[in-house]
Formats: structure tokens, C-alpha cells, sequence
């Protein structure tokens, strides 16, 4: 029983791996073949589906949407890179020990984790900051022509943190409904 409940938290592991790996393997290639942009005008634009989505070459030393970009390298590297590798390995030590995820909230974790560690590696070994190339038109939404540029690492945080949120979603009216039909059967 023991080796099969292993087995089960070992599996969705090869996710964080192949997100990893995409991760990298991708920036790697955007590094090589795009030359780095400052501005969206300059050029360095390879337009996939016309304006819609596009692949550009940028670095961001801060997190999402920019945050923090003004804040100071030292700062930045503390905030932006120890602390949240701290977090990821608080989050692998859950993972294993905890035995009431589910199989989705399993594998949605290890995508986030391989994200987050796709980007820490950025943040480590990639001084002019994260690799971004991911570059969405966003029809004016909220004030904005384009989405913040983003890579395989973001895309997977974000998909698989909505499914993790999802699932307890999902669970919260499981349960309701199981708690109901418990309810009607005492009544008889």
C-alpha cells in the first residue's frame, strides 16, 4: 500500500520535469534566435498569427505584470528568487506529506512547482532577468493592447493553478451534494 501511495506522489513529479524542460529548452531557443528587444517597434517581432500572438525577446528582473521592477537588485533578488524558492520547497514538503490531494490537485501542483522553478532558474543563472517571448494581442480589454509578454513557465503556473482551484471548486458542490443526499436518506 505503502510503494503504491508513493508511486502515486512520484508520477506527477515527470510533469514539474517536462515543464522544466520545455521551460528551458524554449528560452533557450528565443536567446539564441531572437535578438532582445526593449521596445515592441523595433523589429525583433516574429508574427505567428498576425497580431494576435507573436514571439518577441524580452527579460523581466521583476515578477508578474513587471511588479517590482523598481525595486533594487539586492532587494529583487531576495524577494524575486530566495523567497520563493523557499516557498517551492515548503510546497514539495506538503506535497509528500499530505495524502488527501486528489490526482488532478496532485499533478495541477507539480505544474505550478515546474513553473515556478523554470523561472527560478532564470532568476539564478540569467542576470538580465527572466526569459519572456510569449506576446498576445488583448483586443483593448482592461485598457490593454497586448497581454504582458510571458513563457512556458508562467502559462503553466497559471493553467495549473486554475485547475487546482477548480478542483476544490469541483470538491466544495461534491461534497454538498453527498451531505444533501445523506440529509434526504435520514429523513425517510
Amino acid at each position: 500500500m505503502e510503494e503504491k501511495n508513493i508511486k502515486s506522489k512520484l508520477l506527477p513529479v515527470s510533469l514539474t520535469a517536462l515543464v522544466i524542460l520545455l521551460d528551458q529548452i524554449t528560452k533557450a531557443l528565443v536567446v539564441k534566435f531572437i535578438p532582445q528587444s526593449t521596445i515592441f517597434t523595433d523589429g525583433n517581432v516574429i508574427e505567428i498569427f498576425g497580431k494576435y500572438l507573436r514571439l518577441i525577446h524580452v527579460r523581466n528582473k521583476a515578477v508578474a505584470f513587471s511588479l517590482g521592477s523598481s525595486l533594487p537588485d539586492k532587494a529583487r533578488s531576495l524577494l524575486f528568487a530566495f523567497m520563493p524558492l523557499l516557498i517551492i520547497i515548503a510546497v514539495f514538503i506538503i506535497y509528500f506529506r499530505n495524502s488527501d490531494f486528489n490526482k488532478l490537485q496532485r499533478w495541477s501542483i507539480c505544474g505550478i512547482l515546474g513553473g515556478g522553478l523554470g523561472n527560478l532558474i532564470d532568476r539564478f543563472f540569467r542576470p538580465a532577468g527572466v526569459v519572456d517571448f510569449i506576446d498576445c494581442y488583448f483586443f483593448g480589454l482592461f485598457g490593454m493592447d497586448r497581454w504582458p509578454t510571458f513563457n512556458v513557465a508562467d502559462s503553466a503556473v497559471v493553467v495549473c493553478g486554475i485547475l487546482f482551484i477548480l478542483t476544490f471548486i469541483i470538491q466544495i458542490f461534491t461534497d454538498a451534494k453527498q451531505a444533501k443526499k445523506r440529509g434526504e436518506k435520514s429523513d425517510e
